[in-house]
């Protein structure tokens, strides 16, 4: 029976262990080189926004409308700032009282 024992001056493990480096460095060089679109920013859509908060879209319309929600207007595309949806919860916030 053939020896199969893996050692650390093993060809196959260090070149295995070469090609991990490899894509650590690409990585790593991705990361740094990573500048997210629009000031890191997200926008979503009315369809989008309904679903995360489970409103209707009636309901979401009538937000923009009263200035509950700001959002943005593109053509007939209406878009809503992730940040500006975080910032009307923590406004509505309601603390439990204990």
């Amino acid at each position: 029976m053939e020896d199969n024992l893996i050692t650390k001056d093993n060809e196959r493990l260090k070149s295995f262990f070469k090609a991990l480096d490899r894509m650590l460095a690409g990585l790593e060089k991705m990361a740094g080189s990573y500048r997210p679109p629009l000031n890191g920013e997200r926008f979503l859509t009315d369809r989008e926004v309904t679903r995360q908060l489970k409103v209707s879209r009636r309901t979401l319309q009538e937000w923009r409308y009263s200035g509950r929600i700001p959002y943005l207007q593109i053509g007939n595309k209406i878009l809503f700032r992730e940040s500006d949806i975080q910032a009307m919860l923590d406004k509505n916030l309601r603390k439990a009282f204990k």
